[in-house]
Formats: C-alpha cells, sequence, structure tokens
C-alpha cells in the first residue's frame, strides 16, 4: 500500500500572520515578511505531525492510494479522514495498461474516523491479477484554515510555535510532542482495530 499526497497544502490557506501574532513576532517594519518562509516551514511541519498522530487531513487536497488488493471486497476502509469524495478508482493491469472503474459500482461511505469505499451491489470491482487498484480522493476538514475545528488549528500553532523555539535543538528525544498539543489531539486520535480492516 502506498498513499501520495498529490496536491500540497496552498500558501493562502496556512495561518501566517495568526502565527507571527502567536510568536509575538514585531510588526509594521519594512522586513515584516522576511521570516515567512521559515515560519511557513514550521506551520507545514506541524501539520504533518499532526495529520500523522490523528490520521486526519486538515486542509483539503487530493490523494492517491495504491492497492494491490482489497483487504475484502465487501468494503475498503481508507487510510485518512474525513474524506470529502471519490474522485476515481483505476485498475491498473500487469501490463501497465489502466482503465477507470465505473462510478456506478462504488460509493463513499463517509465517516468521521474510518470512510470507506463501498461497493454498489455485491463487491468492489476486483483488481487485476497481478496488478493494482489506485483509489483517488478528495480530504480534508476544510479547503480554509477557518474551517478547522478551534482545538486543531491552536494545536497546529503550539506545535509551529515549539519548531520555532527550539530550532537549533537536537536533543529531544524522538517523538517528542508537548503536552498541551497531545492534549488537544487526542479526541481526534483514531483508535485502530483489525489491522486497519473495514471495521
Amino acid at each position: 500500500m502506498m498513499l501520495i499526497e498529490e496536491t500540497a497544502v496552498p500558501e493562502t490557506a496556512l495561518p501566517v500572520a495568526q502565527f507571527k501574532a502567536h510568536l509575538r513576532l514585531g510588526t509594521g517594519f519594512s522586513d515584516d515578511d522576511v521570516q515567512d518562509a521559515v515560519l511557513t516551514s514550521f506551520l507545514r511541519a506541524a501539520i504533518a505531525s499532526i495529520e500523522a498522530r490523528t490520521g486526519k487531513v486538515l486542509i483539503e487536497r487530493i490523494f492517491s492510494w495504491e492497492l494491490v488488493a482489497w483487504r475484502t471486497g465487501y468494503g475498503q476502509a481508507l487510510p485518512v479522514a474525513p474524506v470529502k469524495a471519490i474522485e476515481d478508482v483505476v485498475l491498473r493491469h500487469m501490463s501497465g495498461s489502466e482503465e477507470i472503474a465505473d462510478p456506478a459500482h462504488f460509493r463513499l461511505e463517509k465517516d468521521t474516523h474510518r470512510p470507506r469505499l463501498m461497493p454498489v451491489g455485491t463487491v468492489l470491482p476486483p483488481v487485476p491479477s497481478g496488478g493494482a487498484v489506485v483509489v483517488r480522493f478528495r480530504a480534508g476538514m476544510g479547503a480554509v484554515w477557518g474551517d478547522l475545528p478551534a482545538d486543531l488549528g491552536q494545536a497546529v500553532l503550539l506545535l509551529a510555535a515549539h519548531y520555532y523555539e527550539y530550532r537549533a535543538d537536537t536533543a529531544l528525544g524522538g517523538g517528542c510532542m508537548p503536552f498541551g498539543v497531545t492534549s488537544l489531539i487526542e479526541r481526534y486520535r483514531t483508535v485502530r482495530m483489525l489491522g486497519g480492516g473495514v471495521m
């Protein structure tokens, strides 16, 4: 299985001004934007880290997920949430040729934690022998920063500020995340059952 982020979080969706206010950086100077690239990189890192911890996509974008087989033809759990729409399902043959599966044969079952690709009828379109299936979907809590729940938005700012303050420190332990951040994201974390199965 391989999950690929096809589109990145757009620059316009990043709360650089809010982050500057959070850090209490000075404003009104001619070089106000001199640190924007650095601040943007910390915001992107914080978003990626929180998404990895929660399994939730914050800012809407498109992903592709390649599988060599369905876990079960009666429904396949998707790797992240929330999923807004299935763009397409591509069946890739061993020869390299591809065909787009008929969208009348599957549907999206939306869920806060474990959205699923479900068959319309008996089973999902069969994966070609020796080939793969690529599911392209649009996922995210919203297209702009203001669409995020307040606690997740605050968690991103706190974590990005942590990265900014400790940007020269290499002594922090692996997986280190401030307590304030972990408490804010705890309710969004997905409990994994059945090895990522359909339930």
